[in-house]
């Protein structure tokens, strides 16, 4: 069993405790926040509504931020920070709080009455909505077609940010594209199989990577699927069958989480199938996530999941080594019996910046603001990443001193970030967005040819096919916050009952039951109301 980590004499119940009373200070008082203007700045509160050019710098203006990165923070002064005052004419003053205290730290900042002009938050943050329902940050409709990068994010990424029918957060890119499956081509190959095209045929090819010695080693030591505690990969072949999309409907029409859909149920029916034949991790109840990359990267399992980014060559590197003939390929979606096929997307984020509603008084510094969020979020193709490209010269702090270009590739020197050398460090939001018609390779990321080869068929299987637009991205739910995670545990514990034999797949109406009383039901209900009210209606592939 492993052991609990230890918590370094921090109380842990103590410091939750006092988030919660900070964040309950904050929904009496949070709207008479604002940021501190200095000395030359215009503090008349009437709003300077101007039609003047949103890219005239003759003004300097103070402007703070406050967000969390993972690491040491950046130092306060710097040739980066340096930079940015310079190119945008501002007195830029951001705090980076290290991330495991974010949440108690920049709770504390709001409730003192300063909070800063920008303020980030991780993408599963709820205070995001409270504050934003309470008034505290600007709506961003008006203003967010001005800028280059931020008027290209596509509309279904914002509408995760709208409250009350407005957009009041700006999304930190996240790739769209999901860990899918994907299988070992030589295993194939070497069975004589096709492609499976159904879990049927899925199953059959696992029971053969389990008793036909794919490897052809003459011993018995392959199976099928690797699989890890919390039945993780979960294997979706397309929305139809992923417990994290809302897709189905119920009776009433109203969207059920996929985690209690038919859809799920067919799933453990075949994970139940595939464990009475040995084809799946047999401990994966309690295996961790490394221990589950290693089944596969070990050369024990022939299927596992793939990422357009992400993966790592190391561990690829140590399999090549034990099949040096190895080969990797997606596995492409199903037809589902809906008749639908495509996996979900992702939901296009891993952050939100908001801006304080305070800077509604001043139109300028909206638009500085968001000039420089704007810069912070530029994207540079491969081809752009040189001393000759201005704007990214400037932004990783000139070549020979931020970086030193390495066989035709930018290469960050040692301090980049400790030394603050460039402007990227102090963006809050210093994550590239990527353009929905940019013209790149993912396997341009990565230096070895089979990691190349499983990446592209990765990204030519997505940009071939339709991804599904899970409407459950910015939706809150009272109900799901306050039992969410004890109802998805008793589910998952359910169902790796199902899969390992200790509870019959027939008892699925009764814990869908279960689920529905125990706050499921309020879920479902509080959810379908907060899509409503974002205006989704059909469901929606893209």
């Amino acid at each position: 069993m492993a052991k609990k980590k230890k918590t370094g004499g921090v109380n842990l119940r103590g410091k939750n405790l006092l988030i919660s009373f900070l964040v309950l200070i904050l929904s009496f008082g949070l709207i008479a926040c604002t940021s501190e203007e200095t000395k030359g700045e215009d503090t008349d509160k009437e709003k300077d509504k101007s039609s003047s050019d949103p890219f005239d710098h003759s003004k300097k203006y103070t402007i703070t931020g406050m967000t969390f990165r993972f690491g040491d923070p950046p130092p306060a002064s710097s040739p980066g920070l340096d930079m940015i005052n310079e190119r945008f004419n501002v007195d830029y003053k951001p705090e980076i709080i290290p991330q495991g205290d974010y949440a108690e730290k920049s709770s504390a900042i709001v409730a003192s009455g300063s909070m800063p002009d920008m303020v980030g938050f991780p993408a599963d943050d709820t205070r995001f909505y409270q504050w934003a329902n309470e008034g505290a940050f600007l709506p961003l409709d008006d203003y967010l077609e001005k800028f280059e990068t931020l008027s290209k994010i596509p509309d279904h990424v914002y509408d995760s940010f709208k409250v009350n029918g407005n957009i009041y957060g700006i999304p930190r890119y996240s790739n769209p594209y999901p860990l899918t499956p994907i299988i070992r081509k030589d295993w194939l190959d070497n069975l004589g199989l096709e492609m499976p095209k159904s879990y049927e045929e899925l199953e059959k090819v696992a029971i053969a990577f389990t008793k036909e010695d794919p490897d052809k080693n003459g011993k018995d030591d392959t199976y099928g699927l690797a699989i890890g505690e919390n039945i993780n990969p979960n294997f979706n072949m397309g929305t139809y069958w992923d417990f994290d999309a809302w897709y189905h409907q119920n009776e009433d029409g109203d969207f059920i989480p996929g985690m209690i859909s038919d859809g799920r149920k067919e799933l453990i029916q075949f994970f139940a199938n595939l464990y009475d034949e040995n084809a799946m991790t047999k401990d994966f109840a309690v295996l961790n996530w490394a221990d589950t990359n290693n089944e596969f990267y070990s050369g024990k399992a022939g299927i596992f999941v793939g990422g357009v980014a992400g993966m790592s060559e190391d561990y690829m590197a140590g399999l090549l080594k034990i099949h040096p003939d190895a080969e990797f390929v997606a596995v492409p979606p199903f037809e589902a019996p809906d008749g639908s096929k495509g996996f979900t997307m992702g939901s296009g984020y891993s952050g939100i910046l908001a801006l304080n509603a305070k800077l509604d008084e001043v139109e300028g510094k909206i638009h500085r603001t968001l000039e420089m969020v704007d810069a912070g979020k530029k994207f540079f193709p491969l081809d752009q990443k040189t001393p000759g490209n201005q704007d990214f010269d400037w932004m990783w702090g000139k070549e020979g001193t931020g970086y030193n270009m390495e066989n035709n590739a930018p290469v960050r020197v040692e301090n980049f970030s400790s030394d603050g050398l460039a402007p990227s460090t102090y963006f809050l939001d210093n994550r590239e967005h990527v353009p929905a018609d940019a013209d790149i390779s993912y396997a341009d990321d990565y230096s070895m040819t089979e990691m190349k080869g499983l990446v592209d068929s990765l990204q030519d299987m997505f940009e071939s096919g339709q991804m599904y637009v899970n409407p459950i991205h910015g939706i809150i739910s009272q109900t799901q916050q306050e039992k969410g995670a004890d109802l998805m545990q008793f589910l998952m514990n359910d169902q790796a009952k199902m899969i390992a034999g200790q509870k019959p797949v027939g008892d699925w109406d009764k814990m869908v039951e279960e689920y529905l009383n125990r706050g499921g039901e309020a879920i479902i209900q509080e959810v379908n109301k907060g899509i409503q009210d974002k205006g989704y209606g059909d469901r929606q592939w893209k």
